[in-house]
């Protein structure tokens, strides 16, 4: 890894001004002390994941709270990106003009190959059905990787990049920021100090998906017509290892969310969020039941495409001396009934609440804004005489600064590694399998099989196309 003192990196550098981020190129040569990083898929969330990486991505939210200063931020000078990969220029053009040292790259494979000496650390933020083979490909290279939610893309995928993690010995964080959140490390006090009491309902709703959006769209056709490839985008690269099919914009930059073989619906959307506080704090492992209570789904669309709306129920069993948990989970703007004792005129339109027997706790769709469920004045009273902080919180709340201390040795293993991230992603895409095809799922966790329909099964582990199969060795 690669060095520069802070003093030469600030005078070399022009930070952030006029829209331009300069990163000089490092000479000299020292150990830990810089995190040399590689980004597959550098636009949309891969250049929130990048900017915050190197320290320059500013918190809207903890500038509102007044937790930082609205203020222009010079990079870290113990991160630099060295390499750039993504399939599609035109997405990629912003991110190259900030970074126009880095090498640049459309095959991971080829980046790894060729800079593989040079990279210590991966971040992966390109559509689900690719986040498998990219993160196998730099954790066989021994990188330690940050990968965008949701995990990975089948059950199958999420046991191997657990064994992977361990075999290879590299920091991992999944990308649901929440869990570096004051929010969430509060929950769970509550519940561990005895606050809540027992839960046995859980109930966890977002708004979404918007068809409206430029992240989810109902084609004309189904499957969508196809059209000319445009320049600068390499089109077989972006399918990576699903099955073939031909180009259409319907397909991206965003819109591939909204087809179950390429995203993982709503529920992979946002599930590794919104879930993320009650899976942790009450430690609820698997499922051994997923129901559809309510699925519906635009007549003329296949069960390739995403739910309009739907209401699931997720069962889980008996953990020691915690009870049995219900959790519902609600989309397409279906909530849980208001109740008199959770004191909302309303629900909000996204949101969670664990209900105790003693006390509930809600936050929204992320676990940011956690708060017990009591009158605004007693629960004034209850945040200025505080409670036992147990938990270690996160410098600024930051998953990215979380990970890249963790390498340098600054730190713990993130919180959201692949042994909790992997865990809690099988939640979700059981869920989403529930949704996609409407049916009931019992799941034989050990086994990693559906029971009750065994043509489910096929969907545990997926086929992928020649040159983009990994993870077979760690079985």
């Amino acid at each position: 890894m690669k060095s520069i003192s802070r003093r030469n990196f600030l005078r070399t550098s022009g930070g952030i001004a006029a829209g331009t981020l300069i990163i000089p190129n490092f000479i000299s040569c020292s150990a830990n002390s810089t995190v040399n990083v590689a980004v597959v898929g550098v636009g949309g969330r891969g250049m929130d994941n990048w900017t915050s990486m190197i320290g320059v991505w500013k918190d809207k939210r903890r500038i509102r709270l007044g937790l930082d200063k609205d203020e222009p931020k010079q990079p870290y000078p113990h991160v630099r990106i060295v390499a750039m990969c993504d399939v599609d220029d035109r997405a990629a053009a912003k991110a190259y003009e900030l970074i126009p040292q880095a090498r640049k790259y459309k095959d991971f494979r080829v980046m790894m190959d060729e800079m593989h000496k040079d990279i210590d650390a991966v971040i992966v933020s390109t559509p689900d059905h690719t986040h498998f083979a990219a993160t196998m490909a730099a954790m066989q290279m021994g990188k330690h990787v940050y990968v965008e939610k949701p995990l990975a893309h089948d059950i199958w995928q999420l046991r191997t990049l657990k064994k992977a993690a361990d075999y290879y010995g590299v920091v991992t964080q999944l990308g649901n920021q929440g869990h570096a959140s004051d929010g969430i490390r509060n929950i769970k006090e509550w519940y561990d100090q005895g606050m809540l009491g027992d839960i046995k309902e859980v109930h966890a709703w977002f708004s979404g998906p918007d068809f409206s959006s430029i992240y989810f769209k109902k084609p004309a056709n189904y499957p969508p017509i196809q059209q000319t490839i445009p320049d600068g985008l390499d089109w077989e690269l972006w399918q990576g290892p699903v099955k073939a099919r031909g180009y259409s914009p319907d397909y991206l930059p965003r819109l591939w969310r909204s087809y179950y073989d390429l995203g993982t619906g709503m529920l992979g959307d946002w599930g590794c969020h919104t879930l993320d506080a009650p899976y942790w704090s009450l430690d609820l492992g698997s499922p051994d039941v997923v129901e559809p209570e309510q699925i519906e789904r635009n007549s003329r669309m296949p069960s390739q495409f995403i739910t309009d709306k739907s209401i699931l129920r997720f069962e889980f069993p008996k953990r020691g001396n915690k009870p049995p948990v219900t959790l519902k989970w609600y989309d397409g703007g279906l909530k849980p009934e208001n109740r008199p004792e959770w004191l909302r005129k309303q629900l909000p339109g996204s949101g969670m609440i664990m209900v105790g027997d003693k006390m509930s706790a809600m936050t929204g769709g992320k676990p940011w804004d956690a708060h017990l469920i009591m009158p605004n004045n007693e629960w004034k009273d209850f945040k200025e005489n505080g409670w036992e902080k147990s938990i270690r919180r996160i410098p600024r709340e930051s998953p990215h600064d979380e990970f890249i201390d963790a390498i340098r040795g600054y730190g713990p293993k993130p919180g959201s590694n692949f042994a909790y991230g992997a865990d809690l992603t099988e939640t979700v895409l059981l869920g989403a399998m529930a949704q996609r095809f409407n049916k009931r799922v019992e799941f034989d966790t050990a086994n990693m099989k559906v029971t009750n329909h065994a043509e489910l099964n096929n969907f545990i582990k997926e086929p992928a196309r020649k040159g983009w199969q990994y993870g077979e060795e760690l079985w």
